[in-house]
């Protein structure tokens, strides 16, 4: 169980909400926070546990969305499917909200396998959100329509992963690409939610013509859209930067990657983005996700194949981290992809910031290092210190 005191207040931190904010407190109760201030008492009310956040940096906590709840992988045959995720996994990497979808296999991996999965994680302390649907065109879906599971179930926020520029998707035409795109809107503007596509982008030809195609063919705005696994290769990455920059287009780096074995013309997310910021592209135009519990190649110094890994969610942590450390990107700009960036995107008003009535997300990172301390997710202490409080139902 984890401490679960009625407030808190974290005193003395410095903030970043995402934005730099200063030294100061906030006060935390009821899942949510409720003030942000400089000096704030804890006598103001009845039995606040006081956090010491001297020396530290407290920023919101992170947002992944793109994550194979339920498991992901398969191509290597039935012993290559990747197991569900737990919540450590989620949480020791500063994550607190999470958007689950399926890839490849949307046989053996089910929508409502997805559902119950995000309910569960739910149950144990985070917030979730699923897509609809999986790399297959046509999108099989829970009541038989993308506008009616985005309208009737409530985690459905949007569409995805939907396979475009790759072997494994179902080769859908323009046309079928920008109907999907449509109805995702529609769906989300019915039931005012994100009505977000999430696309898988792989390493054909093509690369972002389907997306340029929407936005000059219709009227559908670049928010309905996000493509994922835009730092695969160099070549996509540097679509990517002209899509977003020439079409005011949104770019989604994946993290989950082993920086020591990199493919050789694939880009670091934390280099990606360096490189993004460099040629112009708002920052508000990029997000993270970690593609965490995917399944990932494993080569050896040599680039022989060894073995299958897993995506880990806390990739997103070491990549906001190194974007600061390593390539020099501004603290509050490397929050912003983690944070403010996709609560927008996914508009989950109450996520990505530290601000009053803003849902108590947070993470105190050590100044300096940025090393991972202490965990909040709506208000509880998830892992403090860390020592982790608060563990899965079977872990």
């Amino acid at each position: 169980m984890g401490w679960k005191n009625e407030l808190y207040l974290i005193r003395n931190a410095q903030i970043y909400g995402p934005s730099p904010m200063g030294k100061g407190d906030v006060l935390v109760g009821g899942g949510r926070i409720l003030k942000v201030g400089k000096g704030l008492p804890a006598q103001e009310a009845y039995d606040v546990e006081v956090i010491d956040g001297t020396g530290k940096v407290l920023m919101p906590g992170l947002i992944d969305p793109h994550v194979h709840i339920v498991g992901g992988g398969g191509e290597g045959g039935a012993k290559s499917r990747t197991p569900e995720i737990m919540l450590t996994d989620i949480i020791s990497g500063g994550v607190t909200t999470v958007v689950g979808t399926l890839g490849t296999d949307g046989c053996t991996r089910t929508m409502t396998n997805l559902l119950a999965k995000a309910k569960g994680l739910e149950e144990e302390g985070i917030t979730t959100y699923v897509y609809t649907g999986s790399y297959r065109v046509p999108v099989r879906t829970l009541t038989g329509s993308i506008q009616d599971d985005i309208i009737l179930l409530d985690r459905v926020i949007g569409t995805g992963e939907i396979a475009i520029s790759d072997h494994r998707s179902s080769q859908p035409t323009r046309e079928e690409f920008a109907r999907i795109v449509a109805d995702t809107r529609v769906g989300g503007i019915l039931s005012a939610k994100a009505g977000l596509v999430n696309i898988h982008m792989g390493d054909g030809a093509e690369k972002l013509e389907f997306l340029r195609y929407v936005l000059t063919h219709t009227q559908i705005p670049p928010e309905n859209m996000l493509p994922t696994h835009i730092n695969r290769s160099t070549a996509l990455m540097k679509d990517g930067i002209d899509y977003a920059r020439t079409m005011g287009g949104y770019i989604d780096l994946t993290t989950s990657s082993d920086p020591d074995f990199l493919e050789p013309d694939e880009v670091k997310a934390s280099t990606g983005l360096k490189m993004a910021l460099d040629a112009g592209v708002p920052i508000e135009k990029i997000t993270f996700s970690s593609d965490g519990q995917g399944s990932l190649p494993i080569f050896n110094a040599k680039g022989e194949f060894v073995g299958l890994g897993v995506g880990k969610v806390a990739s997103m942590y070491r990549e906001f981290k190194d974007a600061v450390l390593k390539d020099g990107v501004a603290l509050e700009d490397a929050l912003m992809p983690v944070t403010a960036n996709p609560a927008r995107l996914l508009k989950l008003a109450r996520k990505g910031r530290i601000a009053e009535g803003a849902d108590a997300d947070l993470v105190l990172a050590q100044e300096g290092t940025l090393e991972l301390r202490t965990v909040m997710a709506k208000g509880v202490l998830m892992i403090r210190d860390n020592e982790i409080l608060v563990k899965g139902t079977f872990e």
